[in-house]
C-alpha cells in the first residue's frame, strides 16, 4: 500500500516580535532611550553625535587572545563616522519622584556665534542675567538633584560632506564622579567646545544608535524572509504572499504582514573604535567617499557595518551591556585603504 507523505502544517516564524511596530523612525536624529551606570574619576557626558561617512577597510593585529589569527594581520571592514565637536547649550537637573525622573530646571547659555541655533530653536533667547538667576536658583534646589545631563547642538558647517545648516540637538547625561561634581562640570562647560576624544578611547566599545536605510512599503517576502510559494498551483492567487491567516482587528499579530519596510530606529550593540583622529585626510579615499565627499573635522573609524545612509546622524553612546572582553589597550592599525570607491 502507497504510503501518502505527511503534510505539515507549521512553519518557523518569520522576523522579531521585538521591534514591533515595524513603522516609521519618528525622527532623524533619535533620543537616547536608556543610559549606562559607568564609574569614572571625573565627570563626562555619555554620548556623542556624528555623520555617517561611508565604508572602506584596513588590515590590523588581531588583539583577541584566543583566536587563530591572535598576533597575525586580519582585514576587517570598517564605517567612518565624523564627529565635529559640540557645543553644550543647556544643563538640565532632573529629581526623583514617585513615578520616575522630573525635570526639576535647566540653566541654558547664550549660543556661539558661528552656531545657528535659531535653524533649530525658533524661540531660543537667553538674557545676560538669565544664567546667573539659574545658578542662584540651583543652589536652593541642590539637595533635590538626582540626575545631570546635557544639551548637546552640533556644528554641521564644520563637516565636509555635510550641506546643512540646522544643527542637531541631543539631550546627553553625565556620568562618572558625585552629583555635585557633575554640576560643577555642566556649568562650566557650557559654550565649550567638546570633541570625540574627550568621551571616547581608541579600542574601546560603543552602541550606535541610528535610523535605518528606508525601503518603503514592500510584501512579506522583503520584509520577513518569507518562502515563495511554488508555481505549478493554477489555484494560487500570489505566489509571494502568505494566504488568508489575518490577525484580530487592532491587534499586533505574530503573522507577517506587507507594510513599512526600513527607516526604523535601531541600535548596533558593541561595536568597537579602531581609530579616532583630526585629519580627515588619513583615512578619505581618492575622489572621496561615494555621497558624501571629504572628512574635514574629527572623524572615528568603527569595525563593522553601521545602520543608515551617508550623512545620516548616529549616536555613539558607552555600551549598556559591554562584552566580558575588554581590551587592554588600542587596536594596531597596519594599512587602511584610501583606493577610490567609486
Amino acid at each position: 500500500m502507497k504510503l501518502m507523505a505527511r503534510r505539515k502544517w507549521s512553519a518557523p516564524r518569520r522576523g522579531s516580535l521585538g521591534v514591533r511596530p515595524r513603522k516609521r523612525a519618528a525622527e532623524f536624529v533619535p533620543s537616547v532611550r536608556s543610559w549606562p551606570e559607568v564609574e569614572f574619576d571625573a565627570p563626562k557626558p555619555l554620548a556623542f553625535l556624528g555623520y555617517k561617512v561611508g565604508m572602506t577597510h584596513l588590515m590590523m593585529i588581531d588583539d583577541r587572545e584566543g583566536r587563530p589569527t591572535h598576533g597575525q594581520e586580519i582585514f576587517v571592514p570598517v564605517t567612518v563616522v565624523e564627529t565635529p565637536p559640540m557645543i553644550p547649550l543647556a544643563a538640565r537637573f532632573y529629581e526623583a519622584t514617585v513615578n520616575g525622573l522630573r525635570t526639576l530646571t535647566e540653566v541654558w547659555t547664550t549660543p556661539p556665534e558661528p552656531l545657528e541655533i535659531h535653524r533649530r530653536i525658533k524661540t531660543l533667547s537667553v538674557s545676560t542675567d538669565a544664567l546667573e538667576k539659574a545658578v542662584t536658583r540651583l543652589e536652593e534646589l541642590k539637595g533635590r538633584i538626582a540626575r545631570v545631563s546635557l544639551i548637546m547642538s552640533t556644528q554641521p558647517r564644520l563637516a565636509g560632506g555635510l550641506s546643512k545648516k540646522a544643527p542637531d540637538v541631543v539631550e546627553v547625561r553625565l556620568g562618572g564622579g558625585n552629583l555635585e561634581a557633575q554640576t560643577s562640570y555642566a556649568l562650566e562647560s557650557l559654550g565649550k567646545p567638546l570633541r570625540v576624544m574627550d568621551i571616547f578611547s581608541v579600542g574601546q566599545f560603543v552602541d550606535v544608535i541610528g535610523v535605518t536605510k528606508g525601503k518603503g512599503f514592500q510584501g512579506v517576502v522583503k520584509r520577513f524572509g518569507v518562502r515563495e510559494l511554488p508555481r505549478w498551483h493554477k489555484h494560487r492567487k500570489g505566489y509571494r504572499r502568505i494566504g488568508a491567516r489575518s490577525p484580530a482587528f487592532g491587534s499586533i499579530s505574530p503573522v507577517p504582514q506587507p507594510g513599512q519596510t526600513g527607516f526604523h530606529r535601531r541600535t548596533e550593540y558593541n561595536k568597537r573604535i579602531l581609530m579616532i583622529g583630526e585629519d580627515g585626510g588619513k583615512v578619505t579615499p581618492v575622489s572621496g567617499f561615494p555621497h558624501y565627499g571629504l572628512v574635514k573635522t574629527d572623524y572615528v573609524v568603527i569595525a563593522g557595518t553601521l545602520q543608515g545612509t551617508p550623512k545620516r546622524p548616529l549616536i555613539l553612546r558607552w555600551p549598556v551591556r559591554p562584552p566580558k572582553w575588554a581590551p587592554s589597550r588600542a587596536p594596531k592599525v597596519v594599512y587602511i585603504s584610501l583606493d577610490s570607491k567609486i
